[in-house]
């Protein structure tokens, strides 16, 4: 994974003096975020100019805290990452539940079965997300704007646009 602090317009690479947070959320539900689950929340820092590359690794989601009827089928993986509390950049995996066994898939138990359902992640195709954020908040003071409140995606073939309004987990 590269983390690189730019400006909203992608121009200018920043010394990030604070450290950048980064967070792996499994998302539970796509109708309530209360079902969404913190796997890891790690501090990187400080940054400066530069690609950098990290492995993250988390521990899986607790199925306990997942409602029964979410636990089969689709579902995203959201890696996000913020500087002083604003989230400037969010990567979405697809990720899919399914049983390991395709008499489980054609006729599945009335219970879940936990211990025969495997995780699919779709990592070679993410949904990134940028948010324009301040990197630099102290300057706010003197009378310098801040960015705009319109985030935009990256597709499949590098191009910007905005963000689709069904995207799950808002705000995290």
């Amino acid at each position: 994974m590269l983390a690189q602090a730019c400006d909203q317009a992608g121009k200018k690479l920043y010394h990030i003096e604070n450290d950048l947070e980064w967070k792996l959320i499994y998302v539970g539900s796509a109708e309530d975020e209360t079902y969404d689950q913190l796997l890891e929340s790690v501090l990187v820092g400080p940054v400066n100019v530069g690609n950098y590359r990290f492995v993250l690794q988390a521990d899986p989601p607790d199925p306990s805290k997942i409602r029964e009827e979410d636990i089969i089928g689709v579902t995203v993986l959201l890696l996000t990452c913020s500087y002083i509390g604003q989230e400037f950049v969010r990567v979405g995996y697809y990720v899919n539940n399914d049983y390991d066994d395709e008499q489980l898939r054609e006729e599945p138990p009335p219970k879940v079965l936990i211990d025969r359902v495997q995780r699919n992640i779709l990592a070679d195709k993410p949904r990134v997300t940028k948010f324009p954020i301040n990197f630099h908040p102290e300057n706010n003071e003197h009378g310098e704007d801040s960015p705009p409140d319109q985030a935009t995606e990256t597709n499949e073939n590098g191009e910007e646009q905005l963000p689709s309004p069904d995207h799950p987990s808002h705000e995290q």
